[in-house]
């Protein structure tokens, strides 16, 4: 009997996990225009809150100063990317004609050499086609929606306010929160850190081989290094299609591929280990997971935010002995495995 009633409370507890993770998962799809933003805002309080912290220990600054301060840097920082999207999206709006011609041409180079291999091609008019599609609303309605991206800044602005308002001294939290709260905190500075290297040294090569949107990509760059191993192939091959449309030799594209691409390899696989030790922790199957299961909750940004929840997530239940197995569980070891124990 008693052998039943415990496989019978495994059961009853198992079940309300499901349920339980069922009705938070349809609550984060219910309320995804609100909790994106409180989520990015998190995350910024954790980057911001060492800034805080030095103002009020070591300048003596009262508390609504310091967070006037650092917010004045989060506004500073989303404004200039808003112009830095903006400037480089007007140079490809007006280069959209040239690109457009060059397009026409291969296209009509391609029906001459169908026609010579003996391929029916009348009545085919690529220049009228092409020049029907609306490339320049399209390239205008990207421009818009990255805007729109910084523009809705103003809602994590205000949640950034109340969580750095609130935020207690670290002498105030258990020992448990505070050793969670410097693991979060570690991972987040370095991995932006790592993240901002790379986004910058990929700008600036794409700059230097003067390819159109080079700030763009490296801003591209910045974001999707947050998703693991699909991140920096997606913002390798980005920038294919424009430097093969403003380039006629073959030898800017390559450098435009490959240098970048050393970047990403040089530093995701190189300086985040020596930095960051484990990295994530996460099994590849996790990884994958979260990012199928965070990209159908809130789309890209749920993507790239994937890898980094997942991980601090499993930081945060590591910390926690009752919690520790889910946390072997996500790194991939499983309970049977003496490596776990």
């Amino acid at each position: 009997m008693s052998t039943l009633s415990a496989e019978q409370s495994r059961l009853t507890t198992v079940s309300l996990v499901i349920l339980a993770a069922a009705a938070i998962t349809a609550a984060l799809a219910y309320t995804r225009a609100v909790m994106v933003p409180f989520v990015l805002a998190i995350f910024l309080s954790y980057l911001l809150a060492p800034l805080v912290e030095l103002l009020r220990n070591r300048l003596r600054v009262p508390r609504p100063l310091a967070v006037f301060c650092a917010l004045l840097v989060a506004v500073g920082l989303l404004t200039l990317l808003g112009v830095l999207i903006t400037t480089s999206t007007k140079g490809l709006l007006a280069s959209a004609d040239i690109y457009q011609d060059r397009v026409i041409r291969w296209a009509e180079s391609g029906l001459a050499f169908l026609a010579r291999l003996g391929v029916d091609t009348t009545g085919i008019t690529p220049a009228e086609t092409i020049q029907r599609l609306p490339l320049p609303s399209l390239m205008r309605g990207v421009a818009e929606t990255a805007l729109g991206l910084v523009t809705s800044g103003a809602l994590v602005l205000i949640f950034l306010i109340y969580l750095l308002s609130g935020r207690r001294h670290p002498g105030q939290r258990s020992e448990v929160s505070a050793e969670i709260d410097r693991s979060v905190r570690r991972y987040i500075v370095l991995k932006v850190g790592t993240s901002a290297v790379t986004g910058i040294l990929v700008g600036i090569i794409l700059s230097l081989f003067g390819l159109d949107l080079a700030i763009v990509f490296g801003i591209l760059a910045f974001f999707l290094n947050f998703i693991p191993s699909i991140g920096s192939i997606i913002a390798t091959l980005l920038p294919i299609p424009i430097a093969v449309l403003q380039f006629d030799s073959l030898w800017p594209i390559i450098g435009v591929v490959a240098l970048p691409g050393l970047v990403q390899m040089g530093i995701g696989n190189g300086l985040e280990p020596v930095i960051m030790g484990q990295r994530l922790d996460l099994h590849p199957i996790t990884v994958l997971l979260a990012l199928l299961f965070w990209g159908l909750l809130w789309g890209v940004v749920g993507m790239l935010l994937a890898a980094p929840m997942t991980a601090i997530l499993r930081i945060v239940l590591d910390r926690v002995e009752t919690t520790r197995p889910m946390a072997n569980l996500l790194a991939g070891r499983l309970p049977w495995d003496p490596v776990a124990t």
